[in-house]
């Protein structure tokens, strides 16, 4: 059994994309899954599965799109995998609010290219490391210039964002 972290993609946004978080423990608990827990209403769930990643990933957006009737992607990292991206923290050294820090989990590496040409961010800067991206932006995700871009299309990939907070609770919580 491995122990995952799934972060699921824009639910409990709002009054759209509702999956109640104690019904989703129930549910991926009756599939089978180990010491399942949520953390926070915004899609983060701490499992044990044998299963491999892709696998666990898609099998988790099935089980959402059976019970909810939505279509969530789902990224997953192992606990291992998790505290490494904590760890790389590449802009630690300017990010003073972890409330404004975050960080996009992506399936796979992103193509350097298409992170070579992302456009400067016109405050706070970013970092891609392996299947992350990294973004400080110091006035708030709304305040900045990068709140009005798609950035699925600018990266060629759809991802889920946790910001620093997030990521060092569920960090704590796998261990």
């Amino acid at each position: 059994m491995t122990r995952y972290v799934a972060l699921l993609r824009a639910v409990n946004l709002g009054a759209t994309r509702r999956v109640a978080m104690p019904q989703l423990r129930e549910v991926l608990t009756a599939r089978g899954y180990g010491a399942v827990r949520t953390h926070l209403a915004s899609g983060n769930v701490l499992l044990d599965s044998p299963l491999p990643e892709a696998e666990l990933a898609a099998d988790l957006s099935a089980a959402i799109a059976e019970h909810f009737a939505l279509d969530v992607p789902v990224v997953v990292r192992t606990a291992d995998e998790l505290a490494a991206a904590l760890a790389a923290d590449p802009l630690g050294h300017v990010a003073t609010d972890p409330a404004r820090y975050a960080v996009t989990f992506y399936v796979e590496p992103l193509d350097p290219e298409r992170v070579a040409a992302l456009p400067a961010a016109d405050s706070g800067e970013w970092a891609v490391r392996g299947r992350e991206l990294y973004a400080w932006l110091p006035d708030g995700f709304q305040q900045s210039s990068a709140a009005g871009r798609n950035w699925d299309r600018l990266i060629g990939a759809t991802g889920t964002t946790r910001n620093w907070n997030t990521v060092r609770k569920l960090v704590e919580l796998t261990r």
